[in-house]
């Protein structure tokens, strides 16, 4: 069995590569001043990256869980997420409300996918 971690620091790694399945740390927007639309957006361009860099994509993932700070931005989360996933290739899915890290951040999304 061989681990691949890449971007690997003391507390995570970004990606883990395990047996053709892919496993990405969290992640969240690149501009925390900005509203969930444009959190969520940002946020899925950084999964783009990360899958692209594994040899993978949107049409691979498996499972993602997604944290939303309220669950009053559930609906506007959902339309960004649902033009993002490309139709027939929705992954197993969860939404929870969750405390996050920092009080700005409104979204965090984690993805697990299959190699292509």
């Amino acid at each position: 069995m061989t681990i691949e971690r890449i971007e690997t620091k003391q507390r995570m790694s970004r990606i883990v590569k395990n047996n053709g399945t892919i496993y990405l740390c969290g992640q969240v927007c690149a501009d925390a001043t900005k509203g969930i639309t444009e959190q969520t957006q940002t946020m899925l361009d950084k999964v783009d990256e990360l899958l692209i860099t594994a040899g993978s994509s949107r049409e691979h993932m498996l499972s993602a869980t997604i944290y939303l700070k309220t669950m009053d931005d559930f609906a506007q989360m959902n339309a960004v997420w649902d033009a993002w996933v490309p139709e027939g290739y929705a992954p197993a899915r969860a939404c929870v409300e969750a405390a996050m890290a920092r009080d700005v951040l409104l979204v965090e999304i984690s993805v697990i996918a299959a190699e292509k």
